[in-house]
């Protein structure tokens, strides 16, 4: 068993803080005994890992296998026979067959150890009756005591025939149900399958919503149209030049040509369409010639839908062969087959396609990357570590829905890296869940960050009158955390309770906290140094890089291909899920966010701005010993000029090797000030908060447009004043002030006489020394340097 506690910051505000939890981890067998650890495999090197980070609960498990040689009915003839686990107070039942005497449930039941009150076990075996109760067939009894304990990596337990008795247990009966009983732990690979304890209440469809999944993202590629040229083409209206362009839609991508030169019939445009594709391929490309004879109307001169599995996988940049395809003539298809047939010639169109498998497809911000890897899998590299996070349970959610008149939350956690999502099952109808689940993901890239957060289950099914609120009902975000693999040290386990905020119209909210174990291994040192050293992107984002726009309308349609596809899964990993996952609304504008980064910004220029504060207190002998020493190690390099670069870096070394001390002890979390989200004015978060296009009254736009003019007016001043200096720097030998131009023209002459004939030491020495000299010999004017150059004339006199 493994005890973790971890020095963590104190803090005024504690609340919204980072803290140590004190989980007992490790994993123990259910009488006891501590064992744990992880394991090398051989074989592909693949790494093993017991449940060593989250704390081990115990349950016992009931496998119903299948029953044989059940007794008719006497009245009605038949068996419709199901099965009754029961265990105390706790009930779980299988599905019933219809005449049916040799049924197969296989089907397995969890009951928590903590909750089990009672000595035995019953397993009743039933007949469905359609009026009355239901009739009873046989049962058998376990005693707990007698219940074998089973530990992964052992074999599952084999299920045995029991041969029923009746109700008294005083003699057998017809019939023999195959059954398996064992008490285990959550690493049992019947856990995430298993009926529990905790979800007796639900019915139907729900009892697929609750239960924990793994899911994979979809294979996303590119898919590259370069749409070079068309031939032969045939206007509707041959009186007027056309104006042709070409329309491509994949799926619910569309991507349109420039419209080509006119007057003529073999129109050029050499453009590359780019859209984004999963597979399986579902979905075909199609493509129209289009004429524009009006602002809002196309002609359409030809079409050809092709499919996108038949397009070559690029690996490199190296250029595919270009096909041409003939286009059908609109107008002219199932209905007018035969005239189609008639025709002597077709127009057609000249397309380079492929499917780039060099570039990796982007879901996700680029800031909360958790994985970097090519398409093709033939490019990736092998993983330079592990990840494996226990996600331990929760404290203090809100109520999230109410339920029989009183607040209620259903929390499961959802958890993404790289192309492997994770869902825990539901805690159903509690404040402080236990989920004590753990998952481990190979790592390619260390600088990427694993993203989790909770969520409140609203599909949890009931009665037919409910079905259809559920249905369209959305699981409400909780809250959720980063994690940056590249902060957590290697081969330390981190256990923390992390604060879960939310943003709300009324402000930042707590509503929780998740309690999390996280352990980075690294597999290799000399690989960890090598991806340091490498582009974050695969090569082909360099090589043939995409525009700023093309990058967020891609990731825009990749995100809605990784919803729909995650959507469809069973149970679906629903929508709103994925897109608070992915940040979906991260691109959209926020005054609080605009004054974050702006502040992050002033907090980067504050390092230049103290380095120039202490400079100009040592050039005017605030601290005359200060002083005194700067211009002893200024003449020391003067003298020795080839310890400028040494010095420079022994001195970052120090300072490096000084800060290690400060260094942080856990890992990053949501940090409300850093966010600016603790003094944001109501009026800014309603506007975060609305939707887009907007759907406020006009008198709030007006006042939101206006306070949007002036802000924007101080940033104009400023990029103003970047631009003017600029300007006056390019004005020195422009001629546009023909004096100061000759007046700089002859100081340079000057200069590169006197350089010429002085060494270069004493220069260096004469400038350090004026520019160090004692405040007896400054003058409180601007200097004459200063003084020409704001003399300079600049091109903002001839702006409106």
């Amino acid at each position: 068993m493994i005890r973790i506690k971890q020095r963590g910051g104190i803090s005024h505000d504690n609340d919204y803080k980072l803290k140590d939890a004190n989980p007992q981890l490790g994993e123990r067998g259910p009488t006891g005994g501590g064992y744990g650890g992880r394991v090398w495999m051989n074989s592909g090197e693949k790494f093993s890992s017991t449940y060593d980070l989250v704390e081990q609960t115990h349950y016992l498990y009931v496998r119903v296998v299948k029953a044989k040689d059940l007794p008719h009915n006497g009245v009605t003839g038949s068996c419709d026979p199901y099965v009754e686990v029961k265990l105390g107070n706790y009930k779980g039942r299988t599905k019933h067959f219809e005449n049916k005497r040799s049924p197969e449930w296989n089907q397995v039941f969890a009951f928590s150890k903590d909750r089990i009150q009672a000595s035995n076990l019953e397993v009743f075996l039933k007949e469905r009756e359609m009026v009355g109760r239901d009739d009873y067939i046989g049962r058998v009894v376990f005693d707990l005591s007698e219940v074998p304990s089973r530990v992964p990596p052992d074999s599952p337990l084999a299920p045995q025939w029991y041969r029923l008795e009746d109700r008294r247990g005083q003699g057998k009966v017809m019939g023999e149900i195959m059954l398996a009983v064992w008490m285990g732990t959550q690493a049992d690979e019947a856990f995430s399958e298993a009926w529990h304890t905790e979800t007796a209440f639900v019915q139907g469809e729900g009892l697929f919503s609750i239960r924990s999944k793994v899911y994979m993202t979809p294979k996303l590629w590119y898919l590259r149209v370069n749409v070079i040229e068309a031939q032969d083409l045939i206007p509707n209206d041959r009186s007027r030049a056309p104006e042709v362009l070409v329309k491509v839609q994949v799926g619910n991508q569309v991507l349109r040509t420039k419209i080509s030169p006119p007057n003529t019939m073999n129109p050029l445009w050499n453009e590359d369409l780019i859209f984004v594709v999963a597979e399986p391929f579902e979905e075909q490309l199609v493509l129209t010639v289009e004429d524009r004879v009006h602002p809002s109307k196309d002609d359409v001169l030809g079409k050809i839908m092709l499919p996108v599995n038949i397009f070559e996988k690029r690996l490199d940049h190296r250029p595919v062969v270009s096909r041409w395809f003939n286009l059908e003539r609109f107008g002219f298809g199932v209905l007018e087959g035969d005239r189609r047939m008639e025709q002597k010639f077709s127009s057609r169109v000249h397309l380079r396609v492929c499917l780039e498998g060099g570039y990796h497809v982007l879901d996700e911000s680029t800031m909360y990357v958790s994985d970097t890897r090519p398409t093709a899998r033939q490019l990736w590299k092998p993983p330079v570590g592990i990840l494996e996070v226990g996600i331990l349970g929760a404290q203090g959610l809100l109520p999230m829905k109410t339920k029989d008149g009183r607040g209620t939350t259903d929390a499961y956690c959802v958890a993404k890296y790289g192309q492997k999502w994770v869902r825990s099952r539901t805690i159903l109808d509690s404040f402080a869940p236990k989920w004590n689940e753990q998952y481990t993901w190979e790592v390619y890239d260390p600088c990427t960050v694993i993203t989790l957060g909770v969520f409140d289950n609203c599909h949890l099914g009931g009665s037919e009158k409910q079905s259809a609120a559920v249905s369209s009902a959305r699981d409400s975000r909780i809250g959720k955390v980063r994690i940056r693999l590249a902060t957590l040290e290697s081969h330390r386990v981190y256990a923390n309770s992390y604060p879960l905020l939310v943003l709300h119209p009324g402000g930042v909210k707590k509503m929780g906290e998740l309690q999390l174990a996280v352990r980075f291994t690294s597999l290799s040192l000399a690989n960890m140094i090598y991806i340091y050293g490498h582009p974050l992107l695969p090569k082909m984002h360099y090589i043939h890089p995409f525009t700023v726009n093309q990058i967020d309308s891609l990731r825009f349609q990749a995100m809605n291909l990784v919803a729909a596809r995650l959507g469809r899964a069973e149970p679906p990993l629903r929508k709103e899920v994925v897109e608070y996952m992915l940040d979906v609304d991260s691109h959209l504008w926020s005054m609080r966010r605009s004054k974050a980064n702006f502040f992050r910004i002033m907090s980067i220029l504050s390092g230049t701005i103290s380095i120039s504060r202490w400079f100009g207190d040592v050039c005017h002998w605030k601290n005359p010993i200060t002083s005194v020493l700067v211009h002893i190690l200024f003449l020391i390099l003067i003298w020795y000029p080839e310890l400028i670069l040494p010095t420079m870096c022994l001195y970052m070394f120090f300072i490096g090797l000084w800060n290690y001390r400060f260094r942080p002890r856990n890992p990053p979390h949501m940090n409300i000030k850093l966010s600016w989200a603790e003094a944001v004015h109501p009026d800014e978060l309603d506007e975060e908060f609305d939707t887009f296009p907007t759907s406020r009254p006009h008198e709030i736009v007006r006042m939101r447009y206006d306070r949007l003019r002036s802000v924007a007016g101080r940033i104009q001043t400023v990029v103003g004043d970047i631009a003017t200096q600029g300007e006056r720097f390019q004005s020195l030998l422009s001629w546009r002030d023909p004096r100061a131009t000759s007046l700089f023209v002859m100081f340079c002459l000057s200069a590169a006489v006197l350089l010429y004939v002085t060494p270069f030491r004493v220069v260096a020495l004469v400038a350090g020394l004026y520019t160090l000299r004692h405040p007896k010999f400054r003058s409180k004017l601007p200097s004459v340097p200063s003084n020409f150059f704001k003399r300079l004339p600049s091109r903002a006199d001839g702006l409106l």
